[in-house]
């Protein structure tokens, strides 16, 4: 079931979407390593890219730990777009994958992401720049339109096929539902019939029933999974496993999940630092505990005790010993390991 972009032959077809704020180098090192078909940066504004803004630059991060390395580029110039995809080669990008699909206030007011499927011209020429400036693969992420009156996908597929792009990925949803409502899959298809390249569905995907119904309804080759990866940066690599043995990984154990829990502590206090990474971590454990607690192995009470406790916690080594006590409070082991 794997698939191709370009020279590029993926594992699988189960990929980690790209979020702000959640995909860094550090959630997409745990979720390449599981076994996800493709991992995505965050979303990395090319004209700030270029001016070495720190933050760009550290979401362009990972080539030496991933691989395919996908670095996501987002604008609104073509003069930048060019820009950042020569710079992204240089940080080592396999893939570089264009936003338009992004639906928030602060990158639509600013004509990126989901705002370029309202000039659909102008679009194109920032594929065209973006692809005429890279030797690697070009691929565009995008949504249904900005609105239902406005479901122009198939048309922008069809056109950045044309100027070189050799993959798209498809949000069920128009710009104007944000993440409202259920992403029609079935919409999806529409883009399958405009092109010949491989079609990535994505929104409200999370088991593998999820993935099959997916491409089913949309003919999509591959899907692509973001919200319900939250706490659990393998769980696309699971998901590809239970679609097709051997391509990914099993599901972890709770003593696997410690470990890997753990390790996502660790990548992320060398990418960010022992105060920043401590306060970008709290929201991945805060998601842990959570989905510990929807499995029935934490009782309410102590998911907020826990809460209460270690997401408020500055001190990194308690936090992670805090880590270990719970697992070990679960595994009904008399001490953490």
């Amino acid at each position: 079931m794997s698939i191709s972009i370009g020279p590029v032959r993926l594992r699988n077809p189960v990929f980690l979407a790209p979020m702000s704020g959640v995909t860094d180098e550090a959630f997409r090192t745990v979720a390449h390593a599981h076994g996800a078909g493709l991992v995505v940066s965050e979303m990395v504004a090319s004209d700030a890219l270029f001016r070495e803004r720190p933050d760009m630059v550290r979401r362009a991060q990972g080539s030496q730990k991933i691989s395919p390395f996908v670095i996501q580029l987002a604008g609104r110039e073509e003069h930048w777009m060019a820009e950042g995809a020569r710079l992204a080669q240089d940080l080592g990008a396999d893939i570089i994958d264009i936003n338009m699909g992004c639906p928030s206030r602060q990158v639509t007011g600013g004509l990126s992401g989901s705002a370029l499927m309202r000039n659909l011209d102008h679009a194109v020429k920032l594929i065209e720049a973006t692809v005429g400036a890279s030797r690697v693969p070009v691929t565009v992420k995008m949504r249904l339109g900005w609105d239902h009156d406005t479901l122009n996908a198939p048309e922008l597929a069809r056109r950045a096929q044309e100027a070189g792009a050799q993959m798209i990925t498809v949000h069920g949803r128009t710009r104007c539902m944000f993440y409202t409502g259920k992403a029609d899959w079935p919409a999806i298809r529409a883009v399958r019939e405009a092109i010949t390249i491989p079609l990535v569905a994505n929104g409200d995907g999370e088991t593998a029933a999820d993935a099959r119904a997916m491409m089913a309804a949309s003919g999509a080759d591959a899907v692509m999974f973001g919200r319900s990866c939250y706490g659990r940066p393998w769980w696309p690599g699971v998901v590809a496993n239970e679609l097709e043995p051997g391509s990914g990984r099993d599901e972890p154990s709770l003593e696997e999940e410690r470990d890997i829990l753990l390790w996502h502590q660790d990548e992320t206090l060398r990418l960010y630092g022992q105060a920043l990474g401590n306060k970008t971590f709290r929201k991945h454990l805060g998601w842990t505990l959570s989905r510990l607690e929807l499995r029935g192995v934490l009782d309410s009470e102590v998911h907020a005790g826990l809460r209460a406790t270690l997401l408020s916690d500055k001190d990194n080594a308690r936090v992670a010993r805090g880590i270990r006590e719970t697992y070990a409070r679960i595994l009904g082991e008399e001490e953490a390991a």
